[in-house]
């Protein structure tokens, strides 16, 4: 007997037909950039040279964590693409940058294409939320290193910001303002602390039907991690914006001192912030202290802007006149590059 690939545990065929299911979902996300077709070795882009001054590129990396482990429980796999791209978009944003284009990373112990078509409709969904191209990617058969229905997800996003409008923190003061816009859930962090309440402390079910949520445990966990494109770039081009922070692993209380300069602090009462209902229950279930709760998961705001007293008003009638939820949440003080929440 001739020993071949497949019997190793890899299906060459099944990424073929993979290739296949795929092609026509990354077209959806092309842009005016794109100069590659899907299949080359290499994805490249054109960056408009009269579109920018002096262009700087920013890139980030990220995947999406333990959340996977509620994609396999559930076996749904349509969206966990849109927090791969949420994950890095989102990051490239906090400077300020345009998203021009996006690549993802599959590994999985069993190539099922389509199961991969699905989520690389996430990943497409994610692109076209954040209006960059899916301009590659790659996806690893690894039997013996991967359980045969389990799968690991990363991307890499590179987006591009004119040198004068780039937004690095420097420009943070004393007296500037917080505003925080609204997350759609527990985004892609934290989900060690939610498996261990609802597997191990509460024992709960995914399929749980929640009356104060409106839907299943996992409807709610699952829900994709919000992009912020759309709602940040018409600010970064029409004010002034000191900083963006994004606020992932870690809460506010790691994050948004990332922005913050030595003699600085932030300062939040949250005495009346009405916390997600979803908070409230891990809170409930796990018995996690608030602080705790504060220091792990982002608590309803998914990324905080630092802004000038001056267009402090101006930005906040911006949001309301295009409905974008948003959280009045303090500002900066003289400290130690810290956060304080008063009340807690």
């Amino acid at each position: 007997m001739k020993l071949t690939y497949k019997d190793a545990g890899v299906d060459k065929e099944a990424g073929y037909r993979e290739v296949q299911l795929i092609k026509n979902i990354v077209k959806t996300t092309f842009t005016k950039g794109v100069v590659s077709d899907l299949g080359g070795f290499g994805g490249m882009f054109r960056l408009d040279k009269d579109a920018y001054e002096n262009p700087i590129l920013v890139s980030g990396t990220d995947g999406v964590g333990t959340k996977l482990d509620l994609a396999f429980r559930m076996d749904k796999h349509d969206t966990i693409g849109i927090d791969a791209v949420a994950m890095c978009i989102n990051d490239v944003l906090c400077q300020g940058a345009r998203p021009l284009f996006f690549l993802d990373y599959i590994a999985t112990g069993k190539l099922v294409p389509e199961k991969m078509a699905q989520i690389v409709e996430g990943v497409a969904e994610g692109c076209r939320q954040s209006q960059a191209a899916l301009i590659g990617g790659e996806t690893a058969e690894m039997p013996g290193i991967y359980q045969e229905n389990h799968y690991d997800i990363a991307g890499f996003a590179v987006g591009v910001v004119d040198e004068k409008k780039a937004i690095t923190g420097q420009k943070v003061e004393i007296g500037d303002r917080l505003i925080g816009l609204r997350s759609s859930g527990v985004h892609s962090n934290g989900f060690s602390l939610v498996r261990k309440i609802l597997f191990d402390v509460v024992k709960k079910e995914l399929s749980d039907y929640e009356e104060a949520l409106g839907m299943t445990i996992g409807e709610a966990l699952l829900t994709p991690t919000k992009i912020y494109v759309k709602d940040v770039l018409p600010l970064i081009e029409k004010y002034d914006i000191h900083a963006i922070s994004h606020i992932t692993g870690g809460g506010i209380y790691e994050n948004l001192p990332r922005v913050l300069k030595e003699n600085q602090k932030a300062i939040w009462d949250v005495k009346d912030y009405d916390i997600p209902t979803i908070f409230k229950l891990l809170e409930k279930w796990g018995n996690v202290e608030r602080k705790e709760m504060f220091g792990t998961f982002n608590m309803g705001v998914g990324m905080v802007l630092v802004v000038s007293e001056n267009d402090y008003n101006n930005i906040l009638e911006d949001l309301s006149t295009r409905d974008i939820e948003y959280i009045e949440m303090g500002s900066i003080v003289e400290g130690n590059k810290e956060v304080e929440l008063c009340h807690l």
